[in-house]
């Protein structure tokens, strides 16, 4: 019986890698998901699209894999004794020109994710999921210190409240997420709906 040759993934260095997750990023933000494609991707960057769905499989895979690449560091190496402490430090990780460019970048994929099953699994897989369990971490380590209770409810909403303030500033006030409303939001919701120290 033939071997059936297995599809091998061509070397992309990570330099590369950037540049083509940058130009994805400009395309979005230029025509939206959509009107995307891998045909422009290539022309952008001058790769053939062979190689585009080599690397990445197909359009949503490359997306998300541009936006978690752009997104600014995780909690992973976020550890400073307190839940406030972690969720502020958490905050410098993104300046507020990344951080509005990235709640525009959100606010245009909205529909999209609505509207392709693919692009929807490839953001819980790669973005969501990833999220909730660094968010479960932290909090787990306030429940650990004796800073919130194991049984608050809003422990499961955490995400939703974060989220929640980062893309619906834009729609109440017409302004960008910052840093500085993004701090007040934990100190004023975020840990009083914790039961966490506010100071």
């Amino acid at each position: 019986m033939a071997e059936v040759a297995t599809p091998r993934r061509s070397r992309i260095t990570p330099e590369r890698a950037a540049e083509l997750y940058e130009a994805v990023l400009d395309l979005l933000r230029e025509v939206g998901y959509d009107a995307l494609t891998m045909d422009a991707v290539a022309a952008r960057t001058r790769s053939s699209k062979a190689t585009l769905y080599r690397q990445w499989g197909g359009k949503a895979e490359l997306v998300v894999k541009a936006i978690r690449h752009n997104k600014p560091g995780s909690f992973a190496g976020v550890d400073t004794g307190s839940l406030r402490g972690d969720l502020h430090a958490h905050m410098e990780l993104a300046d507020d020109c990344q951080m509005e460019q990235n709640a525009a970048l959100m606010r245009g994929l909205a529909m999209a994710v609505h509207n392709s099953p693919d692009l929807l699994r490839e953001f819980r897989e790669q973005l969501i999921e990833p999220e909730m369990t660094e968010f479960r971490r932290v909090l787990q380590r306030a429940i650990d210190r004796g800073e919130i209770r194991a049984d608050n409810p809003a422990l499961e909403f955490v995400v939703h409240m974060m989220i929640g303030a980062f893309v619906t500033r834009g729609l109440i006030e017409d302004q960008p997420p910052t840093r500085a409303f993004l701090t007040s939001y934990i100190d004023a919701v975020v840990l009083p709906a914790l039961g966490a120290p506010t100071t």
